[in-house]
C-alpha cells in the first residue's frame, strides 16, 4: 500500500486534508511497520510542527485518561481539533495489550473533531510506543490543533515524553508517599505542571503542598522562563481543569510548539557519521571521550570503541567476538548491557560533573552472533542540577549500512556538582573513569 512513491504521496495528500479514513490507515501503517512506513514518516514530519503536543504521564491508577477526557471537552467546546494518543502496557507474557485507556474517554469519541488512538508499547522503554512520534507528526499535519499522548502508567524513569511533548503534565494521586518520596528526583523533575489528581480527597491539598515543598529545593529553569507550576483537579468533577488547560495554553505561549522536531534536528547533527554535518569541535569532543573510555577495564575488556560525542550524547561500537559469548552460542546479554551502558555513562559525564548512575533498565529485541558489528547512540532526554536522563538505542549493522533495533535501554544518574580540581583521578561511575577535563569551549557556570 505505501510501497510506491505515487500511492505514498496520495494517501499522504489525504492526511494533509483531514481525511479519518486516511488518517487511521496511516497510523495502522505505522504501527505495524509496513513496507514505506519510514518514508511516510518523513513526509509526515517536513509538514508538521503547527500542533501543541501535551504529554499526560504519572503512576498507573493516577487519573491520567479522565483528566485528558476533561482537557478534551475544553477544547472541543472551543472548537478546536482535539486528538489522543492513548499507550498502553503490553503483555511480558502474550505481547497483547488491552487499549483500554479510551473507555473513559467515550464521552468525546465520536466528536467530529476529535480523534483517539490507542497504541501498544509492545515492550517499549520509556513510557510510549515505538512509533508515538511518528503518530503525533501525522495527527500534526493533518490539521489538528491540539494532540495529547497519554503515557503508560510511569515510574520515576519512565521519561521518553521528555523529548516529545511541548508541554509535560505529570499527574500525582494523592498520598503518593512521605516527603522522601515527593523529593525523589525522577518523572517529577520533567514536569511544566503537577496536577495533583483526584482533587476532591481529602489528602489533595496536602499532597500539593508536598509538592510545592520540592520545588523550591529545585533550582529553577537556566533561562527562568517557566517555573514549574503545582494544581489540584479532578478530571471527574471538572474540578480545576479548566486552570490547567490555562495554564497549559500559557506554558504553550513561553516556550512554543514543535520542540520535538528542533530534538530531531540536533539529535541528527550529533549522530550523523558524515563529517560535514559533524560541529566544529566534533574532534575535541571525541578525543575528550575517547580519553575517559580508555582509562575504563570494561571498554578495553570488551573492546568498546568511541567513534562519535558531543554535549549529553555519546556512540560507541563493538564487533562481537568470543569474548563477548555466552554458554549457549550467542553474544551474552551483560556483553550488550555493557555496552549501552557504557554510551549512557559518556553521555552523562560528557558535562563535566560527576553523574553517578541510580536507575537502569534494558530490552532486548533480537539475539546477536559472533562476528556482527553493534552500535549504541545515547541521547540526553533531560538534565537538570541534579538529575539526568538517558536513552541508548542499540542497532546491529548491517553489511550495507543498515541497522536492526536490537536492545533498548533507559538510565538516570545523579548529577554531583564537585569542582574539577577536587574530584580523584580515576573515580569510577557507571563503568567510565570521569577524571579528564571538559573541552574548555563546553564548560558553563554550572559545572
Amino acid at each position: 500500500m505505501l510501497s510506491s512513491e505515487t500511492s505514498r504521496q496520495a494517501l499522504l495528500a489525504r492526511v494533509l486534508s483531514g481525511e479519518r479514513r486516511a488518517i487511521a490507515r496511516v497510523l495502522t501503517c505505522l504501527d505495524d511497520g509496513a513496507p514505506g512506513s519510514q518514508e511516510v514518516t518523513e513526509l509526515l514530519s517536513s509538514h508538521a510542527g503547527r500542533a501543541l503536543v501535551v504529554g499526560v504521564t504519572g503512576v498507573p491508577g493516577g487519573g491520567k485518561s479522565t483528566l485528558v477526557n476533561a482537557l478534551m471537552g475544553i477544547w472541543l467546546a472551543r472548537k478546536l481539533r482535539v486528538a489522543v494518543i492513548a499507550v498502553d502496557p503490553s503483555s511480558p507474557v502474550s505481547g497483547g495489550a488491552v487499549l483500554g485507556d479510551r473507555i473513559r474517554m467515550g464521552e468525546h469519541g465520536a466528536h467530529p473533531n476529535c480523534f483517539i488512538r490507542s497504541l501498544s508499547a509492545r515492550g517499549q522503554l520509556g513510557g510510549l510506543s515505538r512509533t508515538a512520534r511518528a503518530a503525533v507528526d501525522c495527527f500534526d499535519a493533518a490539521g489538528f490543533d491540539r494532540v495529547i499522548v497519554e503515557t503508560v502508567g510511569a515510574g520515576q524513569s519512565e521519561t521518553a515524553i521528555t523529548s516529545l511533548a511541548d508541554t509535560r503534565v505529570v499527574v500525582c494521586p494523592p498520598g503518593l508517599g512521605d516527603d522522601v518520596q515527593a523529593i525523589k528526583a525522577g518523572i517529577l523533575e520533567i514536569a511544566d505542571l503537577l496536577a495533583v489528581s483526584k482533587g476532591d480527597l481529602p489528602l489533595a491539598e496536602e499532597t500539593a503542598r508536598d509538592m510545592r515543598e520540592m520545588l523550591t529545593l529545585r533550582r529553577a529553569a537556566t533561562n527562568g522562563a517557566w517555573i514549574p507550576k503545582v494544581m489540584v483537579v479532578s478530571g471527574a468533577e471538572s474540578k480545576g481543569v479548566s486552570e490547567l488547560v490555562a495554564a497549559i495554553e500559557e506554558h504553550a505561549a513561553v516556550v512554543g510548539t514543535g520542540r520535538r522536531l528542533t530534538t530531531n534536528t540536533n539529535k541528527a547533527t550529533q549522530m550523523s557519521g558524515s563529517s560535514d554535518t559533524q560541529s566544529p569541535d566534533a574532534e575535541r569532543w571525541l578525543a575528550h571521550l575517547s580519553s575517559l573510555a580508555q582509562r575504563d577495564g570494561i571498554c578495553s575488556t570488551l573492546g568498546i570503541s568511541v567513534t562519535e560525542g558531543g554535549p549529553g550524547s555519546a556512540v560507541v561500537r563493538m564487533t562481537v567476538d568470543a569474548r563477548h559469548m555466552n554458554f549457549n552460542g550467542g553474544c551474552h546479554g551483560g556483553a550488550i548491557f555493557s555496552l549501552a551502558d557504557t554510551a549512557f555513562g559518556l553521555a552523562s559525564n560528557s558535562h563535566g560533573a560527576l553523574a553517578m548512575g541510580i536507575d537502569a533498565h534494558i530490552t532486548f529485541q533480537v539475539g546477536i552472533r559472533a562476528g556482527e558489528n553493534l552500535v549504541a547512540r545515547a541521547t540526553e532526554l533531560m538534565r537538570s542540577h541534579r538529575i539526568g536522563m538517558y536513552r541508548v538505542d542499540v542497532a546491529r549493522v548491517e553489511s550495507g549500512g543498515e541497522e536492526t533495533p536490537v536492545s533498548s535501554f533507559t538510565g538516570t544518574v545523579y548529577i554531583r556538582q564537585e569542582p574539577q580540581a577536587k574530584r580523584q583521578t580515576g573515580a569510577v561511575t557507571n563503568g567510565l573513569a570521569n577524571g579528564a577535563a571538559v573541552p574548555d569551549v563546553y564548560r558553563t557556570a554550572k559545572d
